[in-house]
């Protein structure tokens, strides 16, 4: 079907649609070989509250977005590549059914269909185009996902000391590293995550003491890795970036283990045939 409808004008009017649905604010979608292959509406579980999003999946991206006015108008556009895109069937809770994690290096959510069918549907489309593009790439299926974060309404106490209660003044936080609700004393520290942001971001206590010791380890096995380098080469000591050149100058606890919030209705526009 992808390669019937590549560079068909079909195709190509329907990507347009797209864009034009986003305007200025989204970027822009078509490219050769493109295809879009499904559109609909999923919901998507948010920190506050679970939301309509609109979904399209093309064979090499998904793209998803706010909904202004169905067919006409959406915003807030995110591009997924599907080459990192790894999916998870999840069980069902009181207020949602149908749920699967979309999870990335960059990001991770839940998200859930109006029936099984339609989980389905979503679920085979997507892996076959995964599996498509991983095998055209020769790569192989991504390990490296950010974790979710758990919506703010599933704990009203911090999930790292259990003590601090949340209210309209105490606020919830999030963990970047692992995703838990956290309070403000549980996740003072800030941690350079390169995979995720160019700038320090705020992890809890516990994830903090972990990074700093894989940190450290890293250190360990590059200082391992240079002791032939210092063995071989008389005098040889690596630069500690602290140059004086003046050129250079001017240029708790943990939530109870038994505990587990991700474990391994709206309409619906059908996949384009």
């Amino acid at each position: 079907m992808v390669d019937h409808l590549a560079n068909t004008e079909i195709n190509s009017q329907r990507i347009a649609a797209v864009e034009n649905c986003f305007g200025a604010s989204g970027q822009p979608l078509a490219m050769p070989g493109r295809v879009l292959l499904g559109e609909g509406i999923l919901t998507k579980e948010c920190r506050k509250k679970p939301k309509p999003r609109i979904f399209f999946l093309f064979n090499d991206i998904l793209v998803y977005g706010s909904i202004v006015i169905n067919k006409r108008k959406y915003n807030s556009q995110h591009i997924i590549p599907l080459e990192d895109v790894t999916l998870e069937t999840l069980p069902d809770t009181l207020q949602m059914k149908n749920r699967w994690m979309i999870k990335t290096s960059k990001k991770s959510f839940v998200v859930s269909a109006a029936s099984l069918t339609e989980r389905k549907e979503w679920i085979s489309h997507l892996e076959e185009c995964i599996r498509h593009l991983l095998t055209k790439m020769g790569r192989q299926p991504s390990t490296e996902h950010a974790a979710p974060w758990i919506p703010d309404k599933a704990t009203d106490i911090c999930m790292r000391c259990t003590q601090t209660k949340f209210s309209t003044l105490t606020r919830r936080h999030h963990c970047r590293k692992c995703g838990f609700v956290v309070c403000a004393d549980c996740s003072r520290q800030r941690f350079l995550m390169p995979r995720l942001s160019p700038k320090p971001l705020r992890v809890c206590n516990l994830c903090y003491r972990q990074l700093l010791a894989e940190k450290k380890k890293e250190a360990e096995v590059d200082r391992r890795q240079l002791e032939p380098i210092r063995s071989a080469i008389p005098g040889y000591e690596p630069s500690s970036g602290d140059d004086s050149d003046k050129s250079d100058d001017d240029k708790a606890d943990q939530w109870p283990g038994d505990t587990e919030f991700y474990t391994s209705e709206v309409s619906w526009s059908s996949f384009h045939s």
